[in-house]
């Protein structure tokens, strides 16, 4: 899942939300200075990932993606999906998909020195153009698939030009996400309401 999906799956709390966005960009053994709600909140996010690499749906998704481009299935997946949240966002929230994302933007800023340096540097883009809200476009997929090409990955790679794929099958790849979605957000749910309080 990509920050739109996790945002949404970390329900209302704060901390949790704090953790879904952290969730990417903290690897190994949580930082000793992560508050234990925020670190919580990034054991939700690990969870769900792995709950949505085990779903059917996803991995019908993966199999979907070219062999040349198989090895990035996964970032590929990611982006698609969130495309299609953000495309079909009245039906998993009630909330305006601008006001849910402005109220990201401002709790990441608010706990700026919680972020890890590689998300506190595209904090300030994200929130101006609205990474979230514009995963409704398919341009906006397209150009941010590139941009990892470019900027992320540290080796030649083919994911440039990858949305070419999600235009393709896109049917395909919609039918997946709904069949996926309502199970993640069930999943998500029933992890934030049995987990034990923290001490």
């Amino acid at each position: 899942m990509n920050f739109l999906a996790h945002a949404l799956l970390a329900g209302t709390d704060p901390a949790d939300r704090l953790g879904a966005m952290l969730g990417d960009f903290v690897k190994g053994p949580l930082p000793a200075g992560l508050p234990a709600p925020v670190a919580s909140g990034v054991e939700l996010h690990r969870r769900i990932d792995s709950f949505a690499d085990n779903h059917p749906a996803f991995i019908r998704s993966r199999t979907r993606v070219s062999p040349q481009r198989r090895r990035y299935a996964g970032i590929m997946i990611d982006m698609f999906y969130d495309h299609f949240l953000a495309l079909h966002w009245g039906h998993f929230s009630g909330e305006p998909l601008r006001d849910f994302t402005a109220g990201i933007y401002a709790l990441m800023s608010a706990h700026a020195h919680l972020l890890p340096p590689p998300l506190g540097r595209i904090l300030p883009d994200m929130a101006a153009r609205d990474w979230m809200s514009s995963y409704r476009s398919l341009g906006a997929i397209a150009m941010a698939l590139d941009r990892m090409a470019e900027n992320r990955l540290t080796r030649i790679n083919r994911l440039a030009g990858a949305a070419a794929e999600l235009e393709a099958r896109y049917r395909e790849f919609e039918f997946d996400f709904l069949e996926f979605f309502p199970d993640a957000r069930d999943f998500a749910s029933a992890i934030r309401r049995d987990r034990p309080p923290l001490a």
